[in-house]
Parts: C-alpha cells; sequence; structure tokens
C-alpha cells in the first residue's frame, strides 16, 4: 500500500474505530483486589473480538498465572519480511471518587473532540490503535505481527512478566511497539526513550495495644499517626528534594518541558512552588522520586477523639531508568526505620518491584518509525523520557536484546491517567493509529528491500 491509500484506510476506519473505543471503555476492567473480576474478563473477551475483526487469523485468550488472561494473536511474516510484536493492557485504573467526574467513569462521553472515560487513553486507546492499525492491511500484512495485551498491568506486580520469560518463543520479534505512552503535548510527536523504574511497599506503625481517648491520654500516649506523620515527612528536605542517602540526582539529556508548561499542565495552583531541584527534565525521567499514595488512618468525617494505635502508609518510589529498585527500597526502609520517633514498631510489606528502560535511539525500526511519524504530524518525532513505569518492557530488554523497542501511543500529559476526568483527543488517536500503519509498511519495505 502506499502512504496516501494507508491514510485513506486510516480515516476511513477512524469512526468505527472510536464506537469500538467507546464500548471498550464502558466496560469497567478494574482488575485490582476489591472490585469484580466480571467486567475484566468482558473486557478480555471485547478485545479477543476486536483483534480478530482486523484479520489475524489466530487469536486467543492465554491464561496467565495469578492473573486475568493475556489475549494473543499472530499472524506469519512474508517471506524475508520482520515480524513486529505488539502490546497494549485492557484492564484501567480505579475510577476513584464518582463527584469529582464531570462525566460518567464508564460512559464514554464526546466532547470537544475527546473521549472522556477511565482508560479511554491509559490504555484502551493502545488497544484500539492496534486494531485500527492492522485493519488497514485488510489481513495482508506487510510484516509477521504478534500482538499480547495485557489484563492486569495498572495493579503493580509480576505476572505476564514471569510469563514472558517461561514463554518467549510466543513473542520474540524483530521490533516491540508498547503503545502505553504519548506526547507531551497534543500534537507534539514523540517517542519515549527512557522509562523510570518504580518500588511500592507498605510502612505500618504501631504504639499501643489499641486508640486511647485523646483526653485522657494524649500528651504522654505515643500516637502512631504522629509518628509515620514524622516519618514519611523526613523524606523530603524543605525544598523537596530526596534526603534518603544514595539516592542522587540524575540527568536526562534530552529536552523536557518549561515550568510555565508543566505548571499548567499539572494545574499547579498559583503561588504554589514547584519541589526539588535540577531541570524539570531531570526531575521527572531521570531521578528518584518518592510519593505518599494512600494512609491508613481515620478520615475526617469518620474522625473521633483518639490517640491513634496504629497507622499505615502505602509509599511509591520511582526509581531512574539505569537504578536498581531492589536495593533503592532497602535504602527508604532502612531511612525510615531509623527516623521512626519514640522507640515505635515499624514494619514493612507488600513490596513491589518493577525495572526502568532506557532505550537505543538508532536502528532500522526507529528510523521507519521517524518518517512515519512525520508524515502522520507533519514534523519528525523528539526522543522523551516517562517518569512511570512499564514493567513488561524491562523483561522485553532481557529477553530480546536484539529487538527495537519503541514506545509511542495517543495518550497525552493532559490525558489525566490514573485521575478523574481521562480522556484521548480524537485527532490524537487518528494520528497513532496512522502512525502505526505507516510504520508497519515503512519496516517491512526497508528490511526487505
Amino acid at each position: 500500500m502506499t502512504p496516501d491509500e494507508i491514510e485513506g484506510a486510516v480515516d476511513a476506519g477512524l469512526p468505527r474505530a472510536i464506537e469500538d473505543l467507546k464500548r471498550l471503555v464502558s466496560i469497567p476492567s478494574v482488575a485490582f483486589p476489591g472490585h469484580p473480576d466480571e467486567p475484566v474478563h468482558a473486557a478480555a473477551a471485547a478485545t479477543e473480538e476486536l483483534l480478530r475483526s482486523a484479520g489475524l487469523p489466530e487469536v486467543r485468550q492465554i491464561p496467565v498465572d495469578g492473573s486475568f488472561p493475556a489475549v494473543y494473536a499472530e499472524a506469519p511474516a512474508p517471506p524475508g519480511a520482520p515480524t513486529v510484536l505488539l502490546y497494549a493492557h485492557y484492564d484501567v485504573q480505579p475510577a476513584g471518587d464518582p463527584a469529582l467526574w464531570r462525566t460518567p467513569a464508564f460512559e464514554p462521553t464526546e466532547v470537544d473532540g475527546a473521549i472522556h472515560g477511565r482508560g479511554a487513553a491509559d490504555d484502551k486507546s493502545g488497544v484500539i490503535s492496534h486494531v485500527a492499525a492492522l485493519r488497514t492491511f485488510e489481513g495482508r500484512f506487510p510484516v509477521g505481527i504478534k500482538v499480547i495485551i495485557e489484563g492486569q498491568e495498572e495493579y503493580a506486580g509480576e505476572r505476564l512478566e514471569a510469563f514472558v520469560e517461561r514463554n518467549p518463543e510466543l513473542v520474540r520479534a524483530d521490533a516491540i511497539i508498547v503503545a502505553d505512552t504519548g506526547n507531551p503535548r497534543v500534537g507534539d510527536p514523540s517517542v519515549t526513550t527512557s522509562l523510570r523504574g518504580m518500588g511500592a511497599f507498605t510502612v505500618e506503625v504501631r504504639t499501643l495495644e489499641e486508640s486511647l481517648h485523646s483526653g485522657s491520654f494524649g500528651g504522654a500516649a505515643p500516637d502512631a499517626l504522629a509518628a509515620l506523620i514524622r516519618m514519611l515527612a523526613a523524606l523530603h528536605d524543605d525544598h523537596g528534594d530526596i534526603r534518603v542517602p544514595g539516592l542522587p540526582r540524575g540527568t536526562f539529556l534530552g529536552t523536557g518541558p518549561s515550568e510555565e508548561e508543566f505548571r499548567e499542565t499539572a494545574g499547579v495552583l498559583d503561588g504554589v512552588s514547584l519541589v526539588g531541584s535540577g531541570s524539570l527534565a531531570d526531575r521527572l525521567w531521570a531521578s528518584y522520586a518518592i510519593t505518599v499514595t494512600g494512609l491508613d488512618v481515620p478520615t475526617v468525617s469518620g474522625a473521633i477523639n483518639a490517640v491513634q494505635a496504629v497507622a499505615r502508609a502505602r509509599v511509591t518510589v520511582r526509581v531512574p531508568p539505569a537504578g536498581d529498585p531492589k536495593t533503592t527500597i532497602e535504602a527508604v526502609v532502612d531511612f525510615l526505620d531509623q527516623v521512626a520517633p519514640w522507640g515505635v514498631k515499624v514494619s514493612f510489606t507488600d513490596y513491589v518491584l518493577g525495572s526502568g528502560f532506557l532505550s537505543d535511539t538508532g536502528g532500522t525500526a526507529r528510523s521507519a518509525l521517524n518518517r512515519s511519524m512525520e508524515r502522520a504530524y507533519g514534523r519528525p518525532p523528539r526522543d522523551v523520557g516517562a517518569g512511570g513505569s512499564i514493567p513488561l518492557v524491562s523483561t522485553f530488554v532481557r529477553q530480546f536484546p536484539a529487538a527495537e523497542i519503541l514506545l509511542f501511543g495517543a495518550e497525552d500529559d493532559g490525558a489525566a491517567i490514573h485521575a478523574p476526568n481521562e480522556r484521548v483527543v480524537v485527532e490524537e488517536l487518528r494520528r497513532t493509529i496512522l502512525s502505526e500503519a505507516l510504520f508497519l509498511q515503512e519496516y517491512g519495505t526497508a528490511t526487505t528491500g
């Protein structure tokens, strides 16, 4: 197919792709403990149906130990052509407080050229990007195709990673497209060349056999919540830089956002300072970051006058691409143990680890992607980093060191992923689909002549 033919087919198929995305977003496929399993399995079935509609001759669900099924598809490579693996995930983050959504989280709504709903960007846009790009070729693919769509990426842990390590031939490919990132801004073509790793754990502080009346015992009884607050506050200095020894600030060689762009995208309130030091690219993509992501304490509405006997926090640490998540978490845990006041009893549980990623920006596949994105966006892509983690990417790196791994997608920094009012811009989705379809043709041509 010529580039003009590919673009025409993508445009003609876009209305169908939008309806497919809305149908997928309407399924609340939250794969977190405490949420029902049925919608997750329904999303797996819908993903299987979508891949069948793309003309792939082999499509099936694959059981994954301790997790939800992955959806796998395959089409053989034409003689002499390379094979491309396409990755995305069909599970989503919990919606959170419904009152914070302007439209219902699982009722996809199109507003001002964007589709709003949980998972519309992260990562059901990735699923649809693959499906719509493949439909362009009507079953006559210019390269070999393998597709694996994960069912429990958002709830961190090693599930599909272990499966890939045990079954490498199933997903072995010459190039791998990971459609779970995006551009800093809509219309700003970018390829993600680094990912921070991550670690997480739960810290629990105990001080009393049970909570006590604050009037009778406050002032002498050790408060577990106060102790935990002191410990967590000690993780950062007054500028917001990390105080844990052995976690230095890193350097990102590319260009990051300006402070004005970042403040607008992040919604930082007027008069509130950003935290940390160094460039924003350094802070966001190449340095450690520690965030308290949850607290188990009495709510304000349910507060009683008591000195707390126990308090818990969930702590997440982002690790530079070349950093070691295990030693990083050990350093943070050791630091919290050291700063714990009053001899309180501290324990650490529920550890999760995931490695980072740093890509080689050269190669046949990357060159083909550059040409494809330049046509789709009108200018060539630039390299960016991402502060988040995609655990499976590091597994791909270990298992397939010769493969080129390309990260791009329809998300953008304003897409509100993991937050209320998530959305994907339809034009960004179209350009992502077009970039992927053009890439498959370009890469096949570049490697076969």
